[in-house]
């Protein structure tokens, strides 16, 4: 999976140099956030992810900067926001909208319909539970991811010892 990874990476050189990243690329020299190793690819799984529910346009522009801060694998973190991808997005919003709205003990809009006019609609009456939701996806999915990671490689390493 290493050498997977590896080479379908873009090379650290040419992002480190690249001219439309402004103060971004003076963090990119650091070597773990290129690095395959198993704290950064736990830590870009806990960015990605946490990055990946958070119901905002460009989430790749917030994980970029969460894998600079966390020392995490930088092209991993960017992919793993792709998760919610255009045709997730709607699916896993709607369950993070009837999450939050089971947490707060609020009901769920009887005649929704999955289209944007609708949402934007009934916003002020969705917004609370469905950010909770969200926030709540958010966080759990990146503790289960960083600690997944860890677990698959603690995994292996027993596995190739025995």
């Amino acid at each position: 999976m290493k050498k997977f990874l590896k080479r379908y990476s873009p090379n650290p050189e040419e992002v480190k140099n690249h001219k439309h990243l402004g103060w971004l690329s003076q963090h990119l020299h650091n070597a773990s956030l290129w690095n395959f190793n198993r704290k950064s690819i736990a830590r870009a799984f806990a960015v990605g992810l946490f990055c990946a529910f958070i119901p905002v346009p460009f989430q790749m522009l917030l994980a970029a900067p969460g894998a600079v801060i966390f020392s995490a694998n930088l092209p991993l973190s960017i992919a793993l926001v792709w998760i919610s991808n255009p045709l997730t997005m709607p699916p896993i919003f709607y369950g993070c909208y009837k999450l939050g709205a089971w947490i707060l003990g609020v009901g769920i809009e009887k005649d929704f319909v999955m289209s944007l006019e609708y949402v934007w609609q009934v916003f002020d009456v969705i917004w609370q539970p469905f950010l909770l939701g969200c926030l709540v996806v958010s966080v759990v999915s990146s503790i289960i991811g960083y600690f997944g990671v860890q677990l698959i490689y603690r995994y292996r390493v027993y596995k190739r010892f025995r």
